[in-house]
C-alpha cells in the first residue's frame, strides 16, 4: 500500500513531503552542520562514510511507495530546517513505526523538533491507525532526550549496540507511546501542559549500564 505523504503544520513549523529537488539544499545543510550532526549520524558498517543525498531521497521515496515509511522535510518560516522520517511502518499484529530526525543547529531551541515529532505521531495514530510509535536515542544526546521528555514518551529500556552511528555500534535508550495512552493528540497534550515528562525518566540502572561499554568478543 503506497503512502500519500501529507503536509502537516503548526504555526511556523511545517512537515512536507521530501522531494528530489530538495537534494541540493539538504546536502548544503548537512555539510554546514557537519560538526553539529556527525556524532548522531546513522552510518553503515558495510559501506564508505560518504553520503549521496539524491540516492538517499530516492530510497526514502521508494520506501514510501512500498508503504513502509513517510519521509518529510521540516521547514521553519519557509526555510529548510531538517528532516523527519517515519520508518519501519508495520501493520497487522504489530501496527507500529519508528521516528528519526535531525535539525540544523541554527534552528535548535525553538521547539521545532518536538512539534514535528508530535505532528508526525498524531498523523500515524489518527490517520494511519497505528498502535505504537517508537523513538530510540543515544544516551549522550541530551537535546533529543529533552524532546521525548517534553512529549511524554515512555521510557522502555536500554538497547545495547543497537544502531550504527558515527562509525560504530551505539547503545540507545528506547521510548514509546501507544495510542490508548492518549485522550487527545500528542501535540495538543504537550501544548496544554499535560504531557507527563517523568514518563521519559531513564532508570538509574540503565544510566549506569550505558556508561560502561558492552564487552564484546574480538574477531580474529
Amino acid at each position: 500500500m503506497a503512502f500519500v505523504i501529507p503536509t502537516l503544520s503548526e504555526g511556523r513549523i511545517v512537515l512536507r513531503p521530501i522531494r528530489l529537488r530538495d537534494a541540493r539544499n539538504l546536502e548544503r545543510s548537512l555539510l554546514d552542520n557537519r560538526s553539529w550532526l556527525r556524532q548522531w549520524e546513522a552510518t553503515s558498517p558495510y559501506a564508505p562514510g560518504a553520503f549521496d543525498t539524491r540516492a538517499s531521497i530516492r530510497s526514502l521515496l521508494a520506501n514510501a511507495r512500498a508503504g513502509h515509511g513517510l519521509p518529510f522535510v521540516v521547514e521553519y518560516d519557509g526555510r529548510l530546517a531538517g528532516q523527519l522520517n517515519v520508518s519501519s511502518v508495520t501493520y497487522g499484529s504489530l501496527s507500529s513505526a519508528t521516528i528519526g530526525y535531525w535539525i540544523a543547529e541554527e534552528f535548535a531551541g525553538r521547539n521545532i523538533t518536538p512539534t514535528a515529532v508530535a505532528l508526525a505521531t498524531d498523523y500515524c495514530f489518527f490517520q494511519l491507525g497505528l498502535h505504537r510509535m517508537e523513538i530510540c536515542i543515544r544516551p549522550e544526546n541530551a537535546p533529543s532526550l529533552r524532546v521525548v521528555e517534553k512529549l511524554g514518551f515512555r521510557y522502555e529500556g536500554l538497547r545495547r549496540r543497537y544502531i550504527h552511528i558515527n562509525g560504530d555500534w551505539r547503545d540507545h535508550y528506547c521510548f514509546g507511546l501507544v495510542s490508548e495512552e492518549l485522550q487527545q493528540g500528542v501535540l495538543r497534550r504537550w501544548m496544554d501542559g499535560e504531557a507527563p515528562e517523568e514518563a521519559a525518566t531513564v532508570t538509574a540502572e540503565d544510566r549506569a549500564a550505558a556508561a560502561i561499554p558492552l564487552p564484546v568478543a574480538r574477531r580474529h
